[in-house]
C-alpha cells in the first residue's frame, strides 16, 4: 500500500509539472519590459517563444506573432525545440507510468513488467524535466546578458513570470520522476514460490510428498542448499 501511494503521489507531482510546462510554452511572458522606448503610450512589452505583446495606458493588450520562425534568434529556436521535446517526453512517460501503476490492469498484469514500465516512465520524466530546465535557464541567461550589456541597443527586458513557473514545473517534473523510479524498485525475489530460487535465503524450495501409514498424503517442502 505504501508503494502504491508513493507511485500515485509521484505521478501527481510529474503531471503538475507537465501542466505548468504546457502553459508556459504557450505563454507570452517569458520576458517583460516596463520601460518601452518604442511608444510613449506603451506601459509594458512582453515576449514569449511565439509572439510579442504590448499593453497601452488604456489597458488594451495587443499581440502579434513573429513574422517567421526562422527569423527568431537561435536561442529562441533552441528553446522551442527543447520545450517541445519536454512535452512529448512527458506525454510518453505519463502513458508508461499509468500502465506501470500497481492499481491499473491496463496492458499487463505481470508485476515485473509493470515495474519496468514505471521505471522507464520515471526516467523519461527526469529527462523531460532536464530539457525544460535547460530551455528556461538558457532563455533567462540570454535575457540577463542583454539587460546588463551596455552595448546592447535593443529593448532591455527583465525575467518574466513564465520563467519562474518554468523552473518550478521542471523541478516538479524531475522530482516526480525520481520518486516514481525509487518507489518502483522490484520486490525481493524471495516472495516468489513454485520452486523458484529464493535469493533472500540462498536456497531452493521444492515440494515433496510424504505418505503416512493411513494412506493420507501430506504435502510438505524440503529445502536444498
Amino acid at each position: 500500500m505504501a508503494s502504491l501511494c508513493s507511485q500515485i503521489s509521484s505521478l501527481v507531482l510529474a503531471l503538475s509539472g507537465f501542466i505548468i510546462l504546457v502553459v508556459i510554452t504557450l505563454s507570452n511572458k517569458w520576458k517583460i519590459s516596463s520601460t518601452a522606448k518604442e511608444a510613449v503610450l506603451t506601459n509594458w512589452l512582453s515576449e514569449g517563444l511565439w509572439m510579442t505583446c504590448a499593453s497601452t495606458s488604456l489597458g488594451i493588450v495587443e499581440c502579434k506573432k513573429f513574422f517567421s520562425f526562422l527569423i527568431a534568434d537561435p536561442y529562441i529556436q533552441a528553446c522551442r525545440a527543447l520545450m517541445f521535446t519536454s512535452i512529448i517526453l512527458g506525454l510518453i512517460s505519463t502513458v508508461l507510468s499509468l500502465f506501470g501503476l500497481k492499481c491499473t490492469q491496463v496492458g499487463t498484469s505481470n508485476e515485473s513488467t509493470k515495474a519496468k514500465m514505471a521505471v522507464i516512465g520515471g526516467s523519461m520524466f527526469i529527462l523531460a524535466g532536464l530539457c525544460s530546465m535547460i530551455a528556461v535557464s538558457w532563455y533567462a541567461a540570454m535575457v540577463t546578458a542583454q539587460f546588463f550589456d551596455p552595448l546592447y541597443g535593443g529593448t532591455k527586458y527583465e525575467l518574466g513570470d513564465a520563467l519562474y513557473l518554468g523552473w518550478a514545473g521542471s523541478v516538479l517534473f524531475m522530482l516526480g520522476g525520481i520518486f516514481l523510479t525509487c518507489s518502483c524498485k522490484r520486490e525481493k525475489k524471495g516472495k516468489y514460490s513454485n520452486g523458484k530460487y529464493d535469493y533472500s535465503l540462498g536456497q531452493t524450495t521444492l515440494p515433496q510428498r510424504i505418505y503416512t501409514k493411513d494412506s493420507e498424503t501430506v504435502i510438505t517442502s524440503k529445502d536444498y542448499v
